[in-house]
């Protein structure tokens, strides 16, 4: 039986993904099918939509045009990153109630999960009939519950593929090669790097997550030694890379980012011995002084700097995958693609039910003689808001390397089939 009729909204948070849209057509498609909802509004940029009253109605935006948004990266609503107050929750609920909206979806990750949780409980308080999903997205893969997030597949299979070309690369011309990949704090993404292992003595020969404690001195042993084994170093490190690693961090304590100690390395207040020879770098920081992880290439460009002059190693590079990562078209995962449109579809099938309950859509693999499946189910909001979930320590060995067999058990599905490089029948090199 069909739930209330009202109005729905539906709204893109957080940093977008190239399968994000996805998501939204897929609960367009889907509620274009049932009567109870009268219309579908899209906030424009999230909850600044939502609070300001600005929305696109979407039923009557032609089929061809939503064809040709599924296919696009990035939020075709525009996205936000800020996170609202009670107040402003509180308001934007009463404009909810003023537009008769009666479903709700919000598709983001944690944060976006905690805002729907909130506006669901000012409708539980006033016993107001609001059906409200959590959609999730995220690249760094970093939601609880679900088994990963829309998003993640295609970010990884972008991550594989520049590895991929940078171990040719790094074949080709010598030297050490530091890419910085995003994972504020979880390691998934930098993991995806191990895919371009294709033949032996493939890089990345060194991967650093957040998870695991970063010393400075020993990343200078590990690449002067993997340098001298192989005459080079193809080397995958994270933006949250930190000195304590996540797995150590107690609850309400703040990683040590090693781009925050770099920067303060800039300002020439740490030992000489790592001191950049170049000074004056403009870094970016935040209002709270951080440095922002993603959006310079500053730790690349100080970390080659560092390796350089301490190594005496003549060719060092640096690049940071940045933005690309999340919203690159040509590195698009089918699997991701469907499994996003899937998410979109299922909740507004669940919010439509008679007996709903609010909720996050999470992903579960169900095993079908061997062949990858899934299936989606609704989790409590609450299970979903603020926490993060970090890189299993069951796929790190003792020695602080990732099990290489159990991660790609895992990710090869949400990736697919990745461009093979060649190489000479007996080759010397």
């Amino acid at each position: 039986m069909p739930g209330v009729k009202g109005n729905a909204v539906i709204g893109q948070s957080g940093g977008p993904t190239a399968v994000i849209n996805r998501s939204f057509t897929g609960a367009i498609s889907e509620a274009r099918k049932h009567a109870e909802i009268t219309e579908l509004y899209g906030a424009r940029h999230g909850i600044q939509g939502m609070l300001n009253n600005e929305y696109v109605p979407l039923f009557e935006q032609p089929n061809f045009v939503l064809q040709q948004i599924s296919k696009t990266p990035a939020a075709a609503l525009g996205s936000i990153r800020h996170k609202p107050t009670r107040e402003e929750c509180k308001k934007i609920f009463n404009n909810f109630k003023q537009m008769n909206v009666r479903y709700f979806f919000y598709i983001g990750g944690n944060d976006s999960a905690e805002t729907a949780y909130i506006i669901n409980s000012f409708a539980a308080e006033e016993n107001y009939d609001l059906r409200v999903v959590h959609i999730p997205k995220t690249i760094d893969n970093d939601l609880l519950v679900t088994d990963h997030c829309p998003g993640y597949g295609s970010a990884a299979r972008f991550v594989a593929c520049a590895f991929i070309g940078d171990n040719e690369d790094n074949r080709a011309l010598k030297g050490v090669k530091i890419n910085v990949v995003m994972g504020r704090n979880a390691g998934f993404l930098t993991a995806a790097s191990l895919l371009a292992r294709q033949y032996p003595k493939d890089g990345p020969h060194l991967i650093y997550i957040p998870e695991l404690p970063f010393d400075l001195d020993t990343f200078l042993d590990e690449i002067d030694r993997t340098f001298k084994e192989h005459g080079r170093a193809l080397i995958a490190i994270s933006e949250g890379i930190n000195k304590q690693g996540v797995f150590n961090i107690k609850e309400g304590e703040k990683p040590e980012y090693i781009s925050n100690w770099l920067n303060s390395m800039v300002s020439l207040d740490l030992p000489d011995k790592y001191l950049p020879k170049e000074k004056g770098k403009i870094v970016e920081v935040d209002s709270h002084g951080n440095v922002s992880l993603s959006g310079s290439s500053m730790m690349g460009d100080i970390l080659a700097t560092i390796v350089k002059s301490t190594l005496s190693i003549k060719r060092v590079r640096a690049d940071t995958l940045g933005y690309p990562q999340r919203s690159f078209p040509l590195a698009i995962s089918e699997v991701d693609a469907d499994e996003a449109y899937r998410v979109g579809v299922d909740a507004v099938i669940s919010a439509t039910q008679t007996n709903f309950d609010e909720g996050s859509i999470a992903i579960r693999r169900i095993d079908e003689g061997g062949k990858y499946e899934i299936e989606t189910f609704i989790s409590p909001l609450q299970s979903v808001q603020r926490q993060t979930k970090s890189f299993p320590k069951e796929w790190i060995t003792d020695d602080g390397i990732i099990d290489e067999r159990q991660f790609r058990e895992y990710v090869n599905p949400l990736v697919g089939e990745l461009p093979m490089a060649g190489r000479f029948v007996r080759a010397i090199f």
